[in-house]
């Protein structure tokens, strides 16, 4: 029987073969709650009179939206997030330590096979290493923490298959906010996305993050990337026969294929207020900018740093130009000051930040005010998502947020 990743994934936990849509009970490899939600997962746990937690090691708790606090009642879910961990007894604590879809696969809390679900939407990114990872609501949340389980139904799969090389001048960023203006912000509905091709195996487990991080864009369940010998290395572990046959099969019936020729892909932004309002670049009006931000889950990794310091190395961000750079974790903060990325992006004119949400979630770290304009390399571009309602957002990925800084309009990356 021919089978999609998704399919092939979630059999292995129930011990029998699925199609979609089939009803299956599963139990959660690993949670994550993130700070901004843990006082309403709190009171609802406790609401539902659950006296313990069903496994404190497979909970993870992080404070990345809301640190440092820009408001007072931001300090009530950092003291609920350690008052909660105390009391219930749970170990791993994250406090400051980078956004939480960088931290769950940077410190090895996901592996290829996993079934992970977090109270954040972009828990979509850990498919990169091979895991079926998907968003849940607070009360959803509580009960798996009382329980361990949940009920899934199969998600049909869309197959993207990219072959070729990219230009140079092109991101995986660009790759899938193109992909997300085919599909449309509706297109792939509960549905998995299964990225296959040898243009995705060539890809950095970075690249891959970023493509996985931004699934839930056009509404997918999961974005699936089969693990291989890059995964294997990025997580420090050996993959087992059963991790390297969770990759779809090739002929596997799919609600949708889409097919792709990656020397066809271009440098484009998602336009003001939708992700999926993707135009080229190259046929954009110039029109000036006033901010840049570098960062978040989709895109504050080492190689994004890295990118965007190629292209601003010995040269100054324009005149009134404000570039903020946020590293998505302490240890890529540590990388990129060893490396000498820092240094150059500093020189350049960018303020450097500590690890956090920060201004993807519009709560500290630049927000901006009526009719300013900012090209952002984070994930979301909705009315009031960074300070105003009238704030225009242009989403992109790291070399062209570079390129902008520096002229002080919409710039398409050149290198």
């Amino acid at each position: 029987m021919k089978m999609t990743m998704i399919e092939k994934l979630i059999a292995a936990k129930v011990g029998h073969t699925v199609k979609p849509g089939d009803i299956v009970t599963v139990g959660a490899d690993r949670v994550m709650l993130d700070d901004i939600m843990m006082p309403f997962i709190a009171a609802k746990f406790e609401e539902m009179g659950f006296q313990e937690v069903w496994d404190p090691e497979k909970v993870v708790i992080i404070c990345d939206h809301l640190v440092p606090a820009s408001q007072v009642d931001d300090i009530r879910a950092y003291k609920l997030s350690n008052e909660f961990a105390a009391k219930y007894g749970i170990p791993n604590l994250h406090k400051s330590d980078g956004i939480c879809h960088q931290l769950m696969t940077e410190a090895g809390y996901v592996k290829p096979g996993d079934l992970v679900f977090g109270t954040d939407s972009h828990t979509t990114t850990y498919g990169c290493v091979g895991a079926f990872s998907t968003g849940i609501g607070y009360t959803e949340m509580a009960a798996v923490l009382g329980t361990g389980e949940i009920w899934l139904r199969v998600p049909e799969t869309i197959r993207i298959e990219i072959n070729g090389k990219l230009p140079a001048n092109v991101m995986s960023k660009d790759v899938i906010l193109r992909i997300i203006g085919d599909l449309t912000a509706a297109g792939a509905t509960y549905r998995a996305l299964e990225f296959t091709g040898d243009t995705v195996e060539a890809m950095s487990l970075s690249s891959r993050m970023t493509m996985a991080n931004m699934g839930i864009e056009a509404g997918a369940k999961c974005a699936l990337f089969a693990p291989d010998e890059k995964t294997a290395e990025y997580l420090g572990i050996e993959l087992t026969a059963a991790e390297r046959a969770l990759a779809g099969d090739a002929d596997a019936p799919c609600a949708r294929v889409l097919r792709y020729c990656a020397e066809d892909f271009v440098p484009v932004m998602a336009l003001p207020s939708n992700v999926d309002h993707v135009a080229a670049i190259c046929d954009l009006e110039p029109v000036a900018i006033d901010q840049v931000f570098l960062g978040s889950c989709t895109n504050g990794r080492l190689e994004d740093l890295m990118a965007a310091a190629e292209i601003l190395k010995g040269k100054h961000i324009a005149p009134f130009v404000k570039l903020i750079v946020t590293p998505a974790s302490r240890k890529i903060w540590e990388e990129a000051e060893a490396n000498g990325t820092l240094a150059i992006l500093s020189a350049a004119g960018a303020m450097i930040t500590h690890p956090s949400c920060g201004l993807c979630c519009g709560r500290t770290g630049g927000i901006l005010s009526d009719g300013e304009r900012v090209v952002a390399t984070n994930n979301r571009n909705f009315l009031g998502r960074m300070g105003s309602s009238k704030v225009e957002i242009y989403l992109a990925s790291p070399k062209s947020a570079a390129a902008s800084a520096l002229t002080g309009r919409l710039t398409e990356a050149t290198c």
